[in-house]
């Protein structure tokens, strides 16, 4: 069986744990922003008792057009990974497309990200799995937009075979005709029944998919993380920004960082809220 709770840091996620919080910039745009974003989730952190891991992309190797902005790269990407981790004391989680990156990202991340896209592709799963197994690391699988939350467990047993039981499952919406994702939140309990923590990913389910660049609708963010919460969720996944408008992968969807805040004090009050009442 799985780890449940998962060990992450300083942190524990799952049965019985307070809700944690994976956050940060999609993509890696310079040292100053991803320092920047990281300190304020930092006192975050500490302001309202939450646990809170870092997040963001050296490589956004799934872009729709060959012309968006992809990140600094594996080995600059990772410098400044781990400069905020050491600055911040963070868990940073960074997602990781190719087998030959697990090593080297293992090195440094706590949380190594398996793609929606990619989770079927066992080599990549493996990879991942034995890198994480020998350091101790967590591996955060995205379910497909394809995939029935029933068929995570096939995904799960492959981390398990591979020498890792440290497996969270995301989810992040479905798709649904043409440029639209859904959310069907029975994933959440059908997903926790395998075994793991179940993370909700808030702003990857408002992308609207389709044209040159992704669009999305951020004003829908807080409905989607509150119903999730409400649904017993172990940990939701917000990528934020100081502006949006400008971020170079992703703005639509994104959160001002300054709107954070309120929403995790929302989710926070919503989780004890359940907690009195002896939910999740």
């Amino acid at each position: 069986m799985p780890d449940n709770p998962v060990t992450i840091g300083p942190y524990r996620c799952g049965r019985g744990e307070p809700l944690l919080i994976i956050a940060g910039p999609c993509v890696i745009e310079s040292e100053e922003l991803i320092l920047s974003v990281a300190k304020r989730l930092r006192d975050l952190r500490d302001e309202l008792g939450i646990p809170i891991v870092f997040k963001s992309s050296f490589d956004k190797a799934n872009r729709t057009s060959v012309t968006s902005f992809r990140g600094p790269g594996l080995e600059k990407g990772l410098e400044i990974l781990a400069k905020a981790r050491a600055v911040t004391g963070l868990p940073v989680l960074t997602d990781v497309h190719e087998p030959a990156q697990a090593e080297p990202v293992a090195a440094v991340c706590q949380v190594l990200q398996v793609p929606a896209f990619l989770a079927r592709q066992t080599d990549l799963v493996q990879a991942i799995a034995e890198a994480t197994g020998r350091t101790g690391g967590v591996i955060n699988v995205k379910k497909p937009q394809f995939m029935a939350p029933e068929d995570m467990i096939h995904v799960v047993r492959k981390c398990e075979q591979f020498g890792n039981p440290r497996v969270l499952l995301t989810e992040r919406g479905a798709m649904f005709g043409y440029g639209r994702l859904v959310n069907d939140f029975r994933c959440i309990p059908v997903m926790q029944g395998h075994g793991t923590p179940v993370v909700f990913d808030a702003t990857h389910s408002v992308q609207m998919p389709g044209g040159e660049t992704t669009g999305g609708q951020r004003e829908m963010v807080p409905f989607l993380a509150r119903a999730a919460v409400a649904c017993g969720c172990d940990a939701v996944f917000f990528e934020t920004h100081p502006d949006p408008s400008r971020a170079k992968s992703d703005g639509p969807n994104m959160i001002p960082l300054d709107e954070l805040p309120a929403i995790l004090r929302q989710l926070m009050r919503l989780r004890a809220a359940l907690s009195t009442e002896g939910g999740n």
